[in-house]
């Protein structure tokens, strides 16, 4: 570990005597050279399709129509098995997860796992991390500067409705997340020294080949494993770094020039400490962060609520009614539409199949037990967290009857990604908005919300490093030559995304998380009726357990 910290340090020393010998300019030459790249990518993944008189990007339809389906094909999962979730979370299956209902209380049916060749060979509970573990580390992955600053951009470019929809996206995105993770863990690979490969590349070369399509489930799994590589790199890496980089620059006064390029390769060398522990020591530190920054956030958001109770039902209303009757120059009813989808899905990343790679690490025997487990991701991410940011934001906006005061909804600044300010004209990011909206009733809370937003940034990228090396893994194989080169690449786009400017950055992320969905949509629609089986056996095997206790067994969960 030594050798490699020492490895990381030398790399970033050159780069930071550079930085320090450029007074100024070195942020506008990376974002120069990166914004004709985000530019291009975003053109070809938001590539839209005309509907009558609306142009609405393939990617937003392909991702309401899948989770629409999902959500209706397995009976509205994200209501009905909300509370098995829950019960899940808790520990309270967790032995018959482990050992299996038939061993525990002697029951002969078909509930064991069938064995898929070239998969696990025992098909015994491995895996390497609880399920709290597993959902804090996809939840660390998903609930970060999207729910900060993401949800700052949409309200201001889409008004107050634009929160409808993406608490609606975040609904339906429950049941897309429970089909994908049910499949993440029963396809993956369990290695030797037990460690786990699992994601979407996994169950789309395997269980596409189990339906006779062999080839076509390579193709989509390179694909897919291409894609993360380079989202890692995009919205799970360089907009954390950047939106982190603005924060702490302007809570310290600092000027531009090669600050932001300094600031990234601190990050960068953090982050480089916690990812050489793989998947443990990401969790392990995911699972501390996660709820202290979240329960910082919430805590701050419900005072501001609270302190504006007299405002709530104003506050809806807006929201209901410019979700279904959007004021004019906002692009009318599907352009809201548009908006909150694409913002929740950026957000919360439901379809793009990246929180699979997480949940397949899960220690269990039955794979829908950590689907249903992954549909609460959506709800933490999207339906509360974005929620209470977009109430926020709405209460600082209102000032006695004027109810656009600080910002012109519809209104954006000198780019897609800021919002133009009524008072003086000036924009300013999505993440200083936010900031603002919290500091007028906290004061002094952006102090506060810069440590958050830097906890934010840091658990997301340490948990997109392991998403974007399972899929480098997959690509290039396991040794260890090629996790140091993916990890050394990951490190360099920390500190591009610090020295680049929002708007090339917030392209590029919002296009390399999109782009996932192609490849695992085409696989989830092949593959869901798998995802059935597995609940029907998960669901089976609590029911067994039930009886038996009812029936004088012993629950061993107790001594566990």
């Amino acid at each position: 570990m030594k050798k490699y910290l020492l490895s990381i340090s030398a790399l970033m020393l050159p780069f930071i005597a550079l930085a320090q010998e450029a007074e100024k300019g070195l942020d506008e030459k990376i974002n120069d050279w990166f914004m004709p790249i985000a530019v291009g990518w975003e053109n070809i993944v938001l590539a839209t399709v005309p509907i009558g008189e609306y142009n609405i990007p393939f990617v937003v339809i392909l991702l309401v129509a899948g989770a629409t389906f999902f959500t209706i094909y397995f009976k509205f999962p994200s209501i009905t098995k909300f509370w098995t979730a829950i019960n899940t979370v808790r520990g309270k299956y967790v032995d018959i997860e482990k050992h299996g209902v038939d061993k525990l209380y002697n029951n002969d049916e078909a509930l064991a796992v069938e064995d898929i060749p070239n998969t696990i060979r025992d098909e015994s509970a491995h895996g390497e991390v609880s399920h709290f573990q597993a959902l804090a580390t996809a939840v660390s992955g998903t609930v970060g500067l999207g729910n900060i600053a993401g949800v700052a951009v949409a309200i201001a470019l889409g008004g107050p409705g634009a929160t409808f929809w993406m608490i609606i996206c975040g609904l339906l995105g429950m049941s897309t997340k429970f089909v994908e993770c049910t499949l993440g863990v029963k396809y993956r690979d369990v290695g030797k020294d037990g460690t786990v490969y699992g994601g979407p590349m996994y169950y789309m070369s395997k269980g596409l080949k189990e339906r006779g399509f062999s080839g076509i489930g390579k193709v989509l799994a390179a694909i897919f494993a291409i894609l993360c590589v380079g989202a890692s790199f995009g919205g799970g890496n360089a907009f954390q770094s950047n939106q982190a980089t603005v924060q702490i620059t302007s809570m310290l006064g600092l000027d531009g020039g090669s600050n932001g390029f300094v600031i990234g390769v601190i990050l960068a060398i953090l982050v480089g400490i916690v990812i050489i522990g793989g998947i443990k020591r990401i969790a392990s530190i995911t699972e501390k962060i996660v709820p202290f920054m979240a329960g910082i956030y919430v805590l701050a958001a419900l005072v501001i609520i609270f302190a504006n109770f007299s405002d709530i039902g104003t506050a809806f209303g807006l929201i209901i009614e410019g979700a279904f009757t959007p004021m004019a120059g906002l692009g009318g009813l599907v352009g809201v539409l548009i908006v909150g989808f694409q913002r929740a899905a950026f957000s919360n990343e439901a379809g793009a199949g990246s929180a699979a790679i997480a949940h397949s690490a899960v220690r269990t025997k039955y794979p829908a037990s950590e689907g249903v487990v992954a549909l609460l991701e959506p709800f933490i991410d999207t339906v509360v967290i974005c929620t209470m940011t977009a109430l926020v934001i709405i209460f600082f906006n209102i000032d006695g009857g004027n109810m656009q005061s600080v910002f012109q909804y519809g209104a954006a600044g000198d780019s897609s990604s800021e919002v133009l300010l009524n008072a003086d004209g000036s924009s300013i990011g999505g993440v200083d908005l936010t900031s603002m909206a919290f500091d007028s009733v906290i004061p002094g809370f952006s102090y506060v919300l810069t440590i958050a937003i830097i906890l934010f940034a840091f658990s997301t990228m340490i948990s997109w490093s392991y998403y974007g090396l399972q899929s480098w893994k997959y690509l290039f194989g396991k040794g260890k030559t090629a996790d140091t080169v993916y990890k050394v690449l990951f490190l360099v786009f920390i500190v591009i995304g610090a020295a680049a400017t929002l708007d090339a950055v917030i392209k590029f992320s919002d296009a390399m998380i999109l782009a996932l969905v192609f490849p695992n949509m085409i696989g989830l629609f092949f593959l869901f009726p798998k995802v059935r089986e597995e609940m029907k056996r998960y669901l089976g095997a609590i029911s067994i357990k039930k009886e038996a206790i009812q029936d004088g067994a012993e629950d061993i969960t107790k001594h566990m």
